[in-house]
């Protein structure tokens, strides 16, 4: 078991120690000015009063409110269109302008026209959460889907098998490991959607705390905000990569 623990995640511990010792003895005896940089130890304190208040509660609770949902929606139609696209090509040809056209753009600029149309309530935010994650889940599972080998779908052509049972045994395994990479990518686009849509107006929320913070010059606070959306996403990434063991061991080295 200490084998196992030492060669997953010891070099990782380590790396994180020594960048928060550094950190903390950079921002104490080389800059030495709060309002350029917090310590570590001060983003801690920020962060146990910001719990203690509720306020930290109530703006993890929005943010992941507008995560979630824009996240799921996102999901659910990517997934669907690249099912689509990889079917029919003329399903492709008719989406591929848009879809290489749309995730060049840079849709964080559409944050403000978002809530220009919609207020500074949830679904602005979630429109962008929508926006970022849709483009790289359609374009992975598309991917996974015609990357399927053609060989083996010959092979069960030959003993029988109808589309149904192509799909099931040989298409959606094939497909999977893309699938979940492309939710993966999508939670870092995800948050940063929820924290830019915020920083444009927002009543609550990380990225309301991060620009309320700034305009105050309360450095440990906004880094608090940072930290915690920081956490989150490791969190969530270091969730899909134990899916991946559970659902696709066949790729692992």
């Amino acid at each position: 078991m200490w084998g196992a623990v030492r060669r997953n995640y010891l070099a990782g511990t380590l790396s994180v120690i020594g960048g928060l010792v550094l950190w903390e003895v950079v921002s104490r005896y080389l800059i030495a000015n709060a309002l350029l940089l917090a310590a570590p130890s001060e983003i801690l304190r920020a962060i146990y009063r910001l719990t203690l208040s509720g306020e930290m509660g109530r703006h993890v609770a929005v943010s992941s409110a507008e995560f979630a949902i824009g996240y799921a929606i996102a999901s659910v139609i990517g997934i669907g269109l690249g099912f689509g696209m990889a079917n029919s090509p003329t399903f492709r040809q008719a989406l591929q302008p848009w879809i290489s056209g749309l995730y060049a753009t840079p849709t964080i600029a559409l944050a403000p026209l978002f809530i220009l149309w919609l207020g500074i309530g949830i679904w602005s935010k979630v429109l962008v959460v929508i926006t970022l994650v849709l483009f790289p889940v359609t374009i992975n599972t598309e991917a996974g889907l015609r990357h399927t080998s053609d060989r083996l779908i010959e092979m069960l052509r030959s003993f029988g098998a109808n589309r149904r049972q192509i799909f099931v045994k040989v298409s959606l395994p094939s497909a999977l490991p893309f699938i979940l990479a492309g939710l993966k990518l999508g939670i870092g686009r995800g948050l940063i959607g929820v924290v830019v849509a915020e920083l444009f107006g927002a009543r609550a929320g990380l990225g309301e705390l991060i620009s309320a913070s700034a305009d105050s010059f309360n450095m440990p606070e906004l880094f608090a905000a940072v930290v915690v959306l920081a956490v989150a996403g490791i969190a969530m990434t270091a969730a899909f990569t134990w899916l991946e063991t559970k659902l696709v061991p066949w790729t692992k080295d």
